[in-house]
Order: C-alpha cells, then sequence, then structure tokens
C-alpha cells in the first residue's frame, strides 16, 4: 500500500527489529511508541523490584481464593494477565485500596461481615506503603495517558500535561514520562502533528482488527446471570425470533434482570459504598449460585449430575435432521 508516515507501535521487541531492518534499507519511517505500553514500562522499572512487590502480588493471590465460593465473592481482586503485567497493576492496587478501606480500625462483632472480610486479607494490610505510592505516581501518569489518547500529543495537550508530570512524587518516574512526550513531540513535528494532535494510542488500531483489549478482571461466572444466555442456546432459531431481538431496548433488558443478583452489581455498590458490607448478608431471598472450580468440585455438597443423554429427553428434537442447523429462511 505504500511507504507509511509512521509506525504506532507497542512496545514489542518484533516490530522494533521490524522498522529496524527496513530502516537499514533506506526506507525508515518515524516510529510512535504507544503511550499504554511506555507508562506500563516506567511502572515496571519504578514498582517491580520494590521490597514489598512480591508481598503484595502473593497476598493478592492468597485474598483471592480466600473470597471465591463465599458471600464476599463480590470483592474478589481482578486477576492480571500473566504479559503485559503491569498494563492492568494499577487496576489490582485500586481494588486492594478500596477493599482495605472497607475495613477501618476497631474491632469486628463476631461473625459479621467485617470479621470475615478481615480474616481473607492475609497480607494486604501491610502494603500500605506500596498502595500509596504507587497510587501516587500512576495517579498523574494514567491522567496524562487518558489527556493525550483522547485529543493527540500537540503543544496544547503537552503543556496540560505539565502541571500534572510535576505532581509526580517520584523523580525518576517523573523524568523518564517528561522525556518520552518530548520525544515524541518532535515526531509530531516531523510530521505537521503537532499543532492538530497527533495519534498516541494504539487502541484504535487493535481494535479496528478485532483485538481489542479486555483491562482487569473477567466477568466472574456465577449461575443466575449465565442462565439468561442458556435459552439462546436451546431448539432452532426463526427469523422471527431473531428480528424480535432487534426490537428489545437496552431499558427493556436492564428491568429483565434488575431483580437478579449479581456480583458486579455487588462489587459496584460495596466497595462505593462501604457502609453496605454488611447487607451481603442479609438478603437470602435471591442467593448468588456459583460454579465449582474443577479443583475443589469434590468438596461441593451438593452437586447436580447431568446425563450425558439428555439430548435424547430434552428440548425440542426435529425428526430426520442430518444437515447442519441455519437460520430459517436464511439468504446465502
Amino acid at each position: 500500500m505504500g511507504r507509511p508516515a509512521a509506525y504506532l507501535k507497542d512496545g514489542g521487541s518484533e516490530l522494533r527489529n521490524a522498522v529496524e531492518r527496513i530502516a537499514e534499507r533506506g526506507l525508515g519511517s518515524a516510529t510512535i511508541d504507544d503511550i499504554s505500553h511506555v507508562v506500563a514500562n516506567i511502572l515496571k522499572r519504578r514498582y517491580q523490584q520494590h521490597p514489598q512487590f512480591a508481598t503484595f502480588l502473593s497476598a493478592c493471590g492468597r485474598v483471592s481464593g480466600k473470597l471465591k465460593q463465599t458471600i464476599l465473592a463480590c470483592l474478589v481482586p481482578p486477576r492480571l494477565p500473566g504479559k503485559a503485567r503491569f498494563m492492568n497493576v494499577h487496576r489490582l492496587v485500586s481494588w486492594a485500596d478500596r477493599v482495605l478501606k472497607l475495613s477501618p480500625s476497631g474491632g469486628a462483632a463476631r461473625g459479621s461481615m467485617l470479621a470475615k472480610l478481615r480474616a481473607c486479607l492475609d497480607q494486604l494490610p501491610a502494603c500500605r506503603t506500596l498502595l500509596k505510592q504507587f497510587q501516587a505516581d500512576a495517579a498523574a501518569l494514567l491522567a496524562c495517558q487518558q489527556l493525550v489518547k483522547t485529543r493527540g500529543l500537540s503543544h496544547q495537550t503537552l503543556s496540560a500535561c505539565d502541571d500534572l508530570i510535576a505532581q509526580i512524587p517520584s523523580p525518576a518516574v517523573r523524568r523518564e514520562f517528561d522525556a518520552y512526550l518530548r520525544y515524541q513531540l518532535k515526531t509530531a513535528t516531523a510530521l505537521g502533528l503537532d499543532d492538530v494532535g497527533m495519534p498516541i494510542s494504539s487502541d484504535a488500531i487493535e481494535s479496528l482488527f478485532g483485538v481489542a483489549k479486555r483491562h482487569g478482571t473477567g466477568e466472574s461466572h456465577d449461575v443466575g446471570r449465565m442462565a439468561l444466555r442458556l435459552p439462546a442456546l436451546c431448539g432452532t432459531l426463526t427469523r422471527h425470533e431473531a428480528e424480535a431481538v432487534e426490537t428489545i431496548s437496552v431499558a427493556q433488558q436492564h428491568e429483565c434482570s434488575a431483580g437478579l443478583p449479581s456480583l458486579t452489581k455487588q462489587r459496584r455498590e460495596v466497595l462505593s459504598h462501604p457502609e453496605l458490607l454488611e447487607q451481603l448478608g442479609l438478603d437470602h431471598r435471591h442467593p448468588i449460585e456459583f460454579i465449582a472450580g474443577s479443583n475443589n468440585r469434590s468438596k461441593v455438597d451438593n452437586i447436580i449430575d447431568l446425563s450425558t443423554g439428555y439430548e435424547d429427553f430434552s428440548g425440542p428434537h426435529p425428526e430426520g435432521e442430518e444437515e447442519p442447523r441455519r437460520l430459517a429462511r436464511a439468504s446465502p
């Protein structure tokens, strides 16, 4: 398609090597480093060797194991990917800070939700110093990241970031991020984009190619919410049913699921309003049921035995159907 004006890439070595190979042939172009990866690497260099960081990650893992399959499951920490871990560490730190705020100083009544929560926190309270330092550095970095992602890198956005950068307490983090932005502004000037704003995030490109990233934790597998989706997999779908789905509004969907318990809803309510923690143990009218993990399934008392021959007895079973099912009256 021709020689690109610039390469907008993440911090991977594969793309860096490819750009260097092309430059060796005299066909090099400017490179723009994705700001999300740069911020993650800056935080990684600053905190990976922090004396409390390994303790913090281990504590989060143990807390997760203690909270899962319990009435406090809505407070389970987000899981971090094995690669590019520091792209999401700030979410784990934010979670830990909010959970610790649910446990203020003072005694807790025996059997209360607060007492149960404290029993699950492991070494998390001992990592408060790390959490405070990390949040102080990450807050300004993430604010600049959001600003530049939305408006692009220009003289105006760099000027707006200067006030935020000045608030970063760690000198090394402050200097490295400031140097990165000013170096990339030179690239924007060479491309003629220093006034309108140069794209500096690869998110839009990744979304365009259908590989949009999922940050933070995956959805919790609570049975109540999954059951809403199961009917869509049963029977033969007709065109009339497919067209009926298009007429359903978001408000109607919310109305249908409003009365169902949800870990996501509980998490949002409890972390935003710590005074609601004790209410988790009060409402048993609509208990949330959890899917037992494979490692713990033998310890679960109530296990439903699903027969492998269910298709012979349940649901519609059209006779003589040998071809794969297709949408009724669908065009080729």
